[in-house]
């Protein structure tokens, strides 16, 4: 894939932001009162060309520029943001949210980090494509057209399409505060999905494939992307229901993500200090089987969810969440750290305007050495799940039910699509209860997990 779009073409929407505004505003902030202050900048640029049966559904071009900011009176605090970044303008603006500050009530866990936990280096951790900028128009509809074709043109149970659809972008921030810290990063995503929808015998299934990388040249080819997309449509037609059974579940990388993600989010601090998470005063404890180790990891070069600095501006890292199924690392911002009484691990995330909160950066479960096909082989009946359908899932006990769909394993062979089911357990049984991990770790989000089979769930269906 090649594009003639310029690769620094986000630099027009930035060039009025810059260390020397942040600097400004921050003294705005000052001389109006403010305690401590931090401004977020960010500029960005994009491109969302969709298509659906060949002929063009959506065509978004977009750039912006916002500048946010978060100042303290004390441990009152006020945060707002602004597409006005003329400094006549802004003096305005701040001078209101200095007003607002000291009308909020006092939080005594809020404030800055302290000063010694900002990086001193800020390293380039390859965010920026050098070699593509934003995918043009006519080149980004002719990408999502050759996806959906390919798609269409694979089967001829293919037989309708809810689209496909191509995005590029390329932003830029600065982050800086009141205590001296100052850093900024660009980065830029290409991503790619196709949905197809295959008929046969008066049944009607969709399915989706995707592809999204920073570096335009590393996506999937969009033939592939809908091919695969297609296969996996086509895969879904005939399903039939189960009876209720307690049998193993074998979750495809997809799936499985997802339940790392809902790890995660029971891992996290607003949801420890809300007492909202089963993991509560867990640290040291095993909590998942002893093959399992998850990495939160912001620094790999070039990956989806890399950053160098979080949203508080200090230092990411890898970090273990879990190693060899013991519970290593809770995720926490500045605020949540001060209310459970520990340091944070710099997976504070925000957008412009808006306080920080935590999330992950790169997430995934270590793979294991077992392939697919061992992993299916080894269920003599049982579910290889491949969709979920639902928020069945009780962060306070673990409890976890949802709507789900697949195919039925017999024998160690996928025999048939089965769908209207229900799967059943509890997280903390299902994560101590992982059998097999699989070796087909492949990174196309931000969170990435190889298939992993469940010794035994609960599966309701007819």
């Amino acid at each position: 894939m090649n594009t003639q779009s310029e690769p620094n073409g986000i630099h027009s929407e930035m060039d009025t932001l810059d260390s020397a505004l942040a600097e400004w505003v921050l003294g705005e902030a000052k001389k109006h009162g403010a305690t401590a202050a931090e401004v977020l900048m960010i500029g960005a640029e994009s491109i969302a060309a969709g298509v659906r049966l060949g002929e063009v559904e959506k065509l978004k071009s977009s750039r912006e520029r916002r500048l946010g900011i978060r100042v303290f009176v004390g441990q009152s605090s006020a945060t707002a943001s602004t597409a006005e970044v003329e400094r006549a303008s802004l003096a305005e603006f701040v001078a209101s949210t200095v007003t607002l500050a000291r009308l909020t009530a006092e939080d005594p866990w809020s404030g800055l980090p302290e000063p010694s936990m900002h990086p001193r280096e800020i390293p380039d951790l390859g965010l920026l494509d050098p070699d593509a900028g934003i995918v043009e128009a006519d080149r980004a509809l002719a990408i999502a057209r050759k996806g959906e074709k390919a798609a269409l043109g694979a089967d001829p149970r293919i037989k309708n399409s809810e689209g496909a659809e191509f995005d590029s972008g390329r932003y830029r921030v600065l982050f800086a505060n009141s205590n001296g810290f100052s850093g900024e990063y660009e980065g830029s995503s290409f991503s790619l999905v196709v949905a197809p929808i295959a008929q046969d015998n008066g049944a009607m299934q969709q399915g989706y494939w995707y592809t999204a990388n920073r570096r335009f040249a590393k996506l999937e080819d969009a033939e592939s992307v809908g091919t695969i997309a297609a296969k996996r449509a086509l895969r879904r037609l005939g399903a039939r229901k189960v009876k209720t059974t307690r049998v193993p579940v074998v979750f495809d990388p997809d799936m499985a993500a997802g339940l790392i993600r809902s790890f995660a989010g029971a891992a996290s601090g607003p949801s420890l200090y809300k007492g909202a998470s089963f993991l509560i005063d867990r640290l040291g404890s095993r909590v998942m089987a002893p093959a399992v180790s998850i990495i939160d990891d912001a620094r790999i070069p070039g990956a989806l969810g890399s950053k160098p600095f979080d949203g508080e501006g200090l230092a990411t890292n890898r970090k273990h969440l879990v190693e060899k199924g013991e519970l290593k690392s809770y995720l926490l911002d500045c605020y949540s750290a001060r209310k459970l009484k520990m340091q944070p691990t710099g997976n504070a995330a925000r957008s412009v305007g808006q306080t920080p909160t935590v999330s992950t950066t790169n997430l995934y479960l270590e793979p294991g050495s077992c392939t697919p096909a061992q992993i299916i082989g080894s269920v003599r009946q049982g579910l290889y799940l491949t969709e979920l359908i639902g928020f069945g899932v009780n962060m306070v006990t673990g409890d976890y039910s949802r709507g789900a769909g697949g195919m039925w394993i017999e024998d160690g062979q996928l025999a048939y699509p089965v769908q209207e089911i229900t799967i059943a357990g509890n997280l903390k049984d299902m994560f101590l209860n992982i059998e097999m991990i699989g070796n087909d770790l492949q990174w196309h989000s931000t969170t990435a997990s190889p298939s992993l089979k469940i010794s035994e769930m609960t599966i309701a269906g007819a």
